[in-house]
């Protein structure tokens, strides 16, 4: 069993990337938040890994974190949920971010991941919640419906379940937050982010200009 690589990122694939371990390449597959992490090509790097055998396959994926790997192995075990979607969630979620919306019974946040269904993301809650042994408690104490409830109102706004996920994860949440609180604060986030994004977009096409 390999626990982890210890190498040099030797390339990048479409969905993961080769480490050199003293001359041996080993093709990875990781999600999106890894791939993010990971150094310049030549860089030195150390990635936790999960051995997936089936009779017709084997794959290696890797994690920048024990954190990432361990939530993809509970993830897989859940009925329904292969490699794929998990790498899908581990892409949309940090591990305290998923442990954040376990903690919420967030069934519309999870089942905005793509090829995650709403019978299948209350799973992955009453599952991972259990092997977890997370509290049945609300996100920093707000209530599962009041988040819900916020999600719901953003989403009518015309953000995607993407955007509005990000922006209730960057929220400080308290006790007495309304449905009302967590949309304005959302909102600022969103447009924060929007507003960020038009000036990168701007400085792409005043650097292609130039």
């Amino acid at each position: 069993m390999i626990g982890f690589l210890h190498g040099s990122v030797a390339g990048r694939t479409a969905d993961g990337c080769f480490v050199d371990v003293s001359g041996v390449g080993y093709k990875l597959v990781c999600s999106a938040r890894t791939i993010a992490a990971l150094p310049a090509d030549g860089g030195e790097v150390r990635l936790f890994t999960h051995v997936h055998v089936r009779e017709d396959a084997l794959a290696l994926f890797g994690f920048a974190s024990e954190g990432e790997q361990r939530i993809f192995e509970l993830l897989i075990a859940v009925g329904g949920v292969g490699p794929k979607v998990a790498l899908a969630v581990c892409s949309a979620f940090s591990a305290e971010d998923l442990r954040r919306a376990l903690v919420a019974d967030d069934v519309a946040g999870i089942s905005s991941v793509p090829g995650i269904g709403k019978k299948t993301a209350q799973r992955i809650v009453l599952e991972l919640k259990e092997k977890l042994a997370l509290p049945d408690l609300a996100l920093v104490g707000a209530g599962p419906d009041t988040v819900t409830k916020a999600r719901s109102a953003l989403e009518n706004l015309g953000y995607s379940p993407g955007e509005v996920r990000v922006a209730l994860n960057e929220i400080a949440l308290k006790d007495d937050h309304s449905v009302e609180d967590l949309v304005r604060a959302a909102l600022k986030e969103l447009s924060n982010d929007r507003t960020a994004r038009g000036s990168d977009r701007l400085g792409e096409r005043v650097g292609k200009g130039s």
